[in-house]
This record gives structure tokens, C-alpha cells and sequence, in this order.
């Protein structure tokens, strides 16, 4: 107990030292840890969404950006295709398409165009509002309603890719209807509308309104001015005037998720996109992502094995800052010794302030694990959005 006593006292007395040495230590025994659940639960996020979705649609190239841009909405996207492939998967009677463009975004997040077939897919729910129905509505993931503070009744307005666009691609003013329920995924980050309301943004549709009032119509005073003018804001009186330009089929996709009916169907589907010629393939997410999963598994054996030497470093620099404090205390160990202190006595003032330190810092340790772990699935759902 007098030992305890002297080697509380003695830390007390250097307070600012004490707590450094804490600190220390305890990023040094949480480190680890805490890595270990981040990565456990990264591989969580992403295998379960992949194994969630059988199938994905999109043009020949890198399968990694296809389904990063597919299920996580990355900025590194594939190619586009064509509504031709979501409408060749209904003809086929072989599964659901749900058709995806994610070109755009608004205030840093993803602009998913999307069916509402994709909130039943995904399975989400709406905290409050309800979904988006018509052209100019969005709902919003709940990270980004928080971030934003918007709700149902607000706008949104997406963000201009290029501000020196010249091929009429115009920011859309975007009515709020509903917010979801956080489920910890990319949706989160994601504000989804409908498909129709992307291509509008793509300049691909747009509405009129008419410049000459009903009176002047009445009294005949009609002059040549402007008749059409082009919107940013869908209103009510001029969503019917709003209409799209080609043929639906030529209409851009980033990708098109499918659910087969059945496993077979499924086997089916992906043979038809075997052909090196044809520019769409289907992609299996689970397979992709496992190979990244694996890659991402083998680097970070080789940063725990960096970590234990880095660690092992911090521990050897701690111990001799230790050692150099009792160095220090020569004068004091000698005057104890004078008094009658034994080198028994000694080590073991030594061992108790070591101790209390290492209880003290594991402590804090276990405090911070414990903390990361209880707010896991949300720091790896915001490093996923981040990464993405």
C-alpha cells in the first residue's frame, strides 16, 4: 500500500507527464483493435450488400468500377449504357431491372435516378415524408437530410458538373418529399429520384412555358417574341409541357441491377452477356467484391505487421523515457535508501507506477474500443461514402 501510495503521489505530482505516458499507451493498445473492427466491419458492409444484389448490368470494362459505382454510387464510374439493356432484361421475363444514373450530385452527395422498384430492392423505409412520385421530386438519405438539415417541403439543388456547360445541362431545383430511415449503407449518402428527373438533368428532357397570358390570347395581341423558355424548376403548371427528346431506348444508365425470378434465371442471364462482342456484361457483386475483400485482407496483414513493430517502437521509447526518469531520481532513490528503504522497496515503487499506468492507459483503451464499436457501422458507412 505505501508503495501504491508514493507511486500515485509521485504521478499526481507530474501530472502533464503522466497523462502523456497514458495517452501514449493507450493509442498504442487501441490502435490494433480498433483497425481489426473497422475492417471486420467494412468486410460486413461490403460483402452484405454485394450478396444482396445477384446481379448487375453494364458496359464492358472494369468489373471493380461497375459495381463501386453500381452499389456504392463511387465518383469512379463505368461507362453509360442504354435503357436498351433494362428493356432487353423485361423482354427476356427473366428478372426485375431497376435501372440506375448517377452522373449528378447536389451538395456532395449522389444523385441516384432510380424506379421505385430500387427502395423495395434495397428494402428501405421512409423515417418520415413519403416516396418521390413525380418529375422534380427526391427523397433523401438520412446522413445527408442531417448534414443538410432538410426535410420533406424543402429543395435541393443539384450541383452544376461543368460551369462552363454549354450543351444545356442546368442545375434542377429537386422538391424534398421524404427522408429514409438509416440503415448504415451508401443509401445514406445517396438523394434518390426518379430516372426521369436524372435525364432532365441531363438536358435530355425539358418543359416550356408559354410566354403570352390567356388575355392576350383573348384579345388577339399576340407579337414575336420568345414563346419557349427553358426551366430549372418543375412547377405544376408547366409539368405537362415537360418532355423528353430521342428514342427511350438511347436514354443514358449507369448500371442496371437485377433480381432474377430464380437462380436459373439468373445462370441464364449471365450467359447471355458472355460474349466478348457484345458491350454490356453482367457482373456477380459477391465474386467482385470478394477479390477485393481478399486484396484488402492481405494489405492489412501487412499493416498489422508494421503496426506491431511501430507499436513495439512506442513501447521501447516509453520504457525509456522510464528508465531516464528513474535515472533522474537517483538523488531521491539514494536518500530513500539512506532512510532505510531496501532495493526490494525500491523495485517495487518502481513496478507500482508502471502498473498504474498500464491500468490507467488500458482503461482508456478499452473506452475508445468500446466506443468505436458502438458506432461502427456508422464510421464505416462514413468511410465508405468518403472512399467513394
Amino acid at each position: 500500500m505505501n508503495a501504491l501510495f508514493l507511486a500515485t503521489a509521485y504521478l499526481r505530482y507530474h501530472l502533464w507527464r503522466s497523462v502523456l505516458l497514458v495517452l501514449v499507451a493507450a493509442v498504442i493498445l487501441s490502435v490494433p483493435l480498433i483497425s481489426q473492427t473497422l475492417l471486420r466491419g467494412s468486410e460486413e458492409a461490403l460483402t452484405s450488400r454485394a450478396e444482396a444484389t445477384p446481379l448487375v448490368l453494364g458496359s464492358r470494362g472494369s468489373r471493380l468500377d461497375l459495381v463501386m459505382s453500381a452499389l456504392y454510387f463511387s465518383e469512379e464510374a463505368a461507362d453509360p449504357l442504354t435503357m436498351a439493356a433494362s428493356e432487353a432484361v423485361w423482354d427476356s421475363d427473366l428478372g426485375v431491372p431497376i435501372p440506375l444514373y448517377t452522373a449528378f450530385s447536389a451538395s456532395g452527395a449522389r444523385i441516384v435516378g432510380t424506379t421505385l422498384d430500387y427502395l423495395e430492392f434495397r428494402g428501405l423505409e421512409l423515417a418520415e415524408g413519403r416516396p418521390f412520385a413525380i418529375l422534380g421530386e427526391a427523397v433523401l438519405g438520412a446522413s445527408v437530410a442531417e448534414r443538410l438539415g432538410l426535410g420533406p417541403g424543402d429543395t435541393l439543388v443539384s450541383s452544376p458538373e461543368n460551369l462552363f456547360d454549354l450543351d444545356g445541362v442546368y442545375p434542377l431545383e429537386m422538391q424534398v418529399t421524404g427522408v429514409l430511415a438509416a440503415t448504415g449503407t451508401p443509401d445514406d449518402e445517396a438523394v434518390l429520384a426518379d430516372i426521369k428527373t436524372a435525364w432532365v438533368i441531363a438536358g435530355i428532357g425539358h418543359g416550356h412555358e408559354n410566354v403570352i397570358t390567356a388575355e392576350q390570347a383573348k384579345a388577339g395581341n399576340i407579337t414575336a417574341n420568345a414563346a419557349l423558355v427553358e426551366f430549372t424548376r418543375i412547377t405544376p403548371e408547366i409539368l405537362d409541357s415537360f418532355h423528353f427528346h430521342g428514342e427511350p431506348d438511347s436514354y443514358p444508365v449507369s448500371a442496371v441491377l437485377v433480381d432474377p425470378w430464380d437462380d436459373r434465371s439468373g445462370t441464364i442471364l449471365r450467359g447471355r452477356y458472355l460474349a466478348a462482342e457484345n458491350p454490356v456484361q453482367a457482373v456477380v457483386p459477391s465474386e467482385v467484391i470478394g477479390d477485393l475483400v481478399d486484396r484488402i485482407f492481405r494489405i492489412a496483414a501487412l499493416l498489422d505487421a508494421v503496426a506491431v513493430v511501430v507499436g513495439a517502437a512506442a513501447l521501447a521509447a516509453i520504457g525509456l523515457a522510464l528508465f531516464l526518469s528513474w535515472r533522474l531520481r537517483a538523488p531521491e532513490m539514494a536518500t530513500a535508501y539512506r532512510l532505510g528503504a531496501g532495493r526490494f522497496v525500491i523495485l517495487r515503487l518502481a513496478a507500482a507506477e508502471i502498473a498504474i499506468l498500464l491500468v490507467v492507459s488500458g482503461a482508456l483503451a478499452t473506452g475508445i474500443v468500446m466506443a468505436v464499436q458502438s458506432r461502427s457501422d456508422s464510421i464505416v458507412g462514413w468511410l465508405l461514402a468518403l472512399s467513394a
